[in-house]
């Protein structure tokens, strides 16, 4: 049990003093749990964050030298950049059946911006069938594991805020017909909420640390401090195939992604992307990019606008790498970012309102303006820290159908229509024909369960399709 007479040193040393006079003001187990919230708090970091990030705030901008990022084009047969499919797809295949891919999945979110009360991996997302997103990857986790003929172990981080509901659904659902030993959850770290005034960190309550998680690049020290990447490692796990719990389209172990990923002579196997061409020059996705002989990421909000809009002479986008959060990224790798202070990822800050109470008086204030400063780190960061980062092109129908708003882009209305979109395509390579309205959108609506096929050659090989699908129905395969 952390002592509050150990804690108080570095807390006032760090200007934190307000937090020791709270502590003091409590008793019994309120108070051994805010001892507990205080001893979790880096406090000899606390001066640093407050000079960089309160007091002397600059601007991150972009690197001078930016240009594209080269990658892997979608079409292996491009005549400006041709590459072997079958050889990385034979590569990744090998890693898969030697046991050596991990899934891993970023859930932390909750639904809320999509008018559901609970963990986002549990919004109903199947066009159709109303699947859970959770149930979307559990069962493209099966068929992969079926396919290959391996497991592929699935870990999954959470939030302080969702963890215990997560855990509880995949319970509830029998973890979706995965061995609950291959399935481990971990909550992602919490960052104290700092007043972008003063730097002292806010109280949510009498009680209680203000907090914010710590961003998906606290993926990083997540894995490594929950046992995670040790659990890997007893398993011969090398590499992990990282994506978010909003893209229900995401492929979560493609062979020819991680055999280009481990394989490709310009890559050094620590970390790898994917990318779709972005379908406007303000589409609010990060953008692949080259500075400094390195590989990045420019966040689009920071992508000057001169920049965003230049075009090639066929005029299409010169920046047109857009990031969809799907990685590949090697267990050493992640050890090193864990370990090594070299490699630590940086923090980035964001001002947002925080509801908080004063600290002398218990009166709670409720901020009409941005009040406070949260810090987070970005996972994409480790891209120009890995010895060569390479960036494979997909195809944005196959593999990003994201849910992240209740109306308009990248919405339940466009994840749905995508979902369709992929299915039709899958069934038109197999023969069976689909209806289609004059604009070409489908007249119907499919769905292709991942345990019926993980991609268009897949399901080819099912013996039990339709020859046709009726206009106007709905679909479920």
């Amino acid at each position: 049990m952390p002592s509050l007479d150990t804690i108080a040193p570095d807390a006032q040393a760090a200007g934190q003093g307000h937090l020791l006079a709270a502590a003091e003001r409590l008793e019994g187990d309120a108070r051994d749990a805010f001892v507990a919230q205080l001893d979790a708090i880096d406090f000899a970091q606390v001066p640093t964050w407050i000079e960089r990030y309160v007091r002397a705030v600059e601007p991150e901008g972009v690197p001078a030298s930016l240009e594209p990022a080269p990658y892997y084009p979608n079409d292996p047969t491009n005549a400006s950049n041709p590459w072997d499919e079958d050889k990385y797809r034979d590569i990744g295949t090998g890693l898969i059946r030697a046991g050596k891919v991990a899934c891993f999945t970023v859930a932390g979110g909750q639904g809320s911006r999509l008018g559901y009360d609970g963990p986002k991996g549990c919004y109903p997302a199947g066009c159709v069938t109303n699947k859970p997103l959770f149930q979307v990857f559990a069962e493209g986790i099966r068929s992969t594991s079926h396919r290959y003929g391996a497991p592929v172990p699935w870990y999954v981080m959470t939030s302080p805020l969702n963890h215990d509901a997560t855990v509880a659904f995949f319970v509830e659902h029998a973890h979706f017909g995965l061995d609950p030993a291959d399935v481990m959850f971990f909550p992602q770290g919490t960052m104290p909420s700092l007043d972008k005034d003063t730097g002292r960190i806010l109280l949510a309550s009498d009680r209680t640390v203000a907090t914010n998680p710590d961003g998906h690049g606290g993926a990083i020290r997540a894995l490594a401090e929950s046992g995670a990447v040790e659990d890997m490692q007893r398993r011969g796990v090398e590499h992990v195939s990282y994506f978010q719990v909003d893209n229900p389209h995401a492929k979560v172990a493609d062979p020819v992604f991680l055999g280009l990923h481990a394989g490709a002579p310009n890559s050094s196997g620590e970390f790898s992307s994917k990318m779709v061409a972005k379908s406007s020059w303000d589409e609010k996705v990060g953008v692949f990019c080259k500075a400094d002989g390195r590989c990045r990421v420019i966040e689009y909000s920071d992508l000057p606008e001169s920049l965003a809009k230049q075009t090639r002479q066929d005029g299409s986008l010169r920046f047109n790498a857009g990031s969809i959060a799907i990685h590949a990224i090697s267990i050493d790798f992640i050890g090193k970012l864990a370990s090594d202070a070299a490699y630590e990822l940086p923090f980035h800050r964001a001002v947002k309102k925080v509801s908080h109470v004063e600290p002398d008086t218990g009166e709670p204030v409720e901020p009409a303006e941005p009040n406070a400063v949260k810090l987070e780190r970005f996972i994409f960061d480790a891209i120009p820290l890995a010895g060569s980062s390479i960036v494979y092109e997909t195809d944005r129908v196959e593999e990003f159908a994201p849910i992240k708003n209740a109306t308009g882009s990248d919405s339940v209305e466009t994840s749905r229509a995508l979902q369709t979109e992929r299915a039709a395509r899958w069934l038109e390579a197999a023969g069976v024909k689909v209806p289609r309205h004059a604009d070409g959108s489908v007249n119907a609506c499919i769905e292709i369960g991942a345990m019926t096929a993980l991609d268009a050659d897949h399901l080819r090989a099912h013996d039990r399709l339709p020859d046709a699908i009726e206009p106007g129905a709905k679909v479920a395969l």
